[in-house]
């Protein structure tokens, strides 16, 4: 009953820094058009790659929010996650591909640590079917590469739309 307790607690602990400390402060950065962009893509994605890992039964939350509702970790998929997106983005805005890829890996790794704790700690998540941690930090690790190449994608597009307006 006490790690019950203990996961419940820490999901709306880790809900409401999210919620009142990092949105507010990432969502100031301009361009937020791109920052909202990134978020909902983001967020889309995750919802839709959980739901095919709960469905194989490869992870499983049994401690989550809305549990009668929901399989997947609606938490994590669509707000932490989006917000680790947004302010990688915005941390490598303007970098290069070496200074964009190890800068993913630094502040992925914590969050991975994160995860590896949660998983033989506490009941919040379970990996099945030989899931495994290399599993998990090389997916964060190409979905927010993919994530990143999209909004850059989106930027390249909206400058081509903005300079054929301006020409006329």
């Amino acid at each position: 009953m006490k790690k019950k307790n203990f996961d419940g607690k820490f999901l709306r602990i880790i809900l409401i820094v999210n919620l009142l400390g990092i949105i507010p402060l990432i969502l100031r950065k301009p361009p937020i058009k791109d920052w909202l962009l990134v978020y909902i893509y983001n967020a889309a994605t995750n919802g839709i790659v959980d739901k095919i890992l709960t469905t194989y039964k490869v992870v499983e939350y049994p401690s989550r929010f809305f549990p009668k509702l929901f399989r997947t970790h609606i938490l994590f998929d669509y707000l932490i996650y989006p917000t680790f997106t947004v302010l990688y983005n915005q941390m490598t805005i303007k970098d290069k591909p070496f200074a964009i890829i190890y800068k993913l890996i630094l502040i992925t790794f914590p969050a991975f640590l994160v995860e590896l704790w949660a998983v033989k700690k506490t009941n919040l998540i379970k990996w099945n079917r030989g899931w495994k941690w290399y599993h998990t930090f090389g997916g964060v690790v190409i979905k927010s590469l993919m994530t990143r190449s999209f909004i850059g994608a989106v930027r390249k597009f909206d400058d081509k739309q903005q300079k054929a307006i301006a020409k006329g």
